[in-house]
């Protein structure tokens, strides 16, 4: 193996001491933290860069060999002339997400389930409810769908599986039911693919949405993907059915969202990603009682800088040891 130093470029606001533990993972690397902007003088030498945004061009970093980006979806990358270099691994964080998303989602499920916008309406008028009591309904023995069964998928069917929830979901690739070279935590998710009762390629989804009291989108956007929910998915749920959104907004025909919420076909909707954001003020979605919207926060948690440098100094280490990396983006499939 190899001993010339390897130069890491950080183009992240990582604390000292997260800088620090990616230092100690070899002393041949020597790394470089830039924010808010690196400098061009910063790229012609690295190798290794970690960034969300910040890309040099192709030309400025000619002994670039692997980009790891501080997000799971990179689309707001791809337009960037250095992602399409063949010689270059790009690697994502997805999986680090995996904890505070699903959580998120099972809080989404609950506030629905135990009909807190409805309390939230009459709290907001100081009234108490008349006419006789409000019901609410558990978890347990729900049926859960979960479109895109990947690092948040699997962990969110770890906690609804305990939690007494059925669980279904769709799969690109239904020969693969582990989790291959993707990180996860240690303990979390679902390595093996057995927690749902049924898989469903995705071509089957208005099938596999009939049986579900919850959908939930953990899945990328790629072109494939593109409104993948639509008018004729929402046709096909439960009216008494709820679809919750993580992924990004343009997984759903948002007009179709709008018009299957207005007419009733399904009972609501939890969203935190939207086709265009900020969702602007003149979206129905605003006004609409059987609808919660949050800002694409799902994600956004206070420990993200020490997962995410978990993640780098894991691969940081494959990468010296000449090792496959975790969370490789394929071009072909487009995540």
């Amino acid at each position: 193996m190899s001993e010339e130093p390897v130069k890491v470029v950080v183009a992240m606001d990582f604390s000292d001491d997260i800088m620090e533990q990616l230092r100690a993972v070899s002393p041949r690397l020597h790394i470089e933290r830039h924010f808010p902007k690196v400098p061009d003088s910063a790229w012609a030498d690295a190798e290794i860069i970690y960034t969300v945004r910040d890309l040099p061009e192709p030309e400025h970093a000619p002994r670039l060999r692997w980009i790891q980006t501080h997000t799971s979806g990179i689309n707001h990358l791809l337009d960037r002339p250095i992602m399409q270099a063949e010689d270059v691994d790009v690697t994502t964080t997805s999986g680090i997400h995996a904890v505070p998303i699903a959580e998120y989602c099972i809080g989404m499920m609950l506030a629905f389930a135990l009909r807190l916008p409805l309390f939230q309406r009459y709290q907001a008028k100081a009234e108490w409810p008349e006419g006789g009591s409000i019901y609410t309904q558990t978890l347990r023995g729900q049926t859960l769908g979960i479109v895109g069964y990947g690092s948040i998928g699997r962990e969110l069917a770890r906690i609804a599986d305990h939690m007494g929830m059925i669980v279904v979901a769709t799969k690109r690739d239904l020969m693969q039911l582990s989790v291959g070279d993707e990180y996860v935590e240690a303990g979390l998710g679902d390595e093996t693919g057995d927690i749902p009762t049924r898989l469903y390629p995705p071509e089957a989804l208005a099938s596999m949405v009939k049986v579900c009291d919850f959908v939930v989108l953990t899945l990328p956007l790629t072109p494939a993907t593109h409104h993948i929910v639509n008018e004729d998915i929402f046709n096909a749920m439960k009216k008494t059915a709820v679809i919750i959104n993580i992924s990004r907004g343009g997984v759903i025909d948002e007009a179709a969202l709008i018009s299957a919420l207005a007419a009733e076909k399904i009972a609501g909707a939890g969203l935190d990603v939207f086709e265009t954001e900020p969702l602007p003020p003149t979206s129905p979605l605003w006004e609409m009682e059987n609808v919660i919207i949050t800002p694409h926060i799902a994600g956004n948690n206070i420990h993200n800088h020490e997962r995410a440098a978990a993640l780098f100094a894991e691969n940081l280490q494959r990468y010296l040891e000449n090792r496959p990396l975790l969370n490789r983006y394929d071009r072909t499939r487009g995540y």
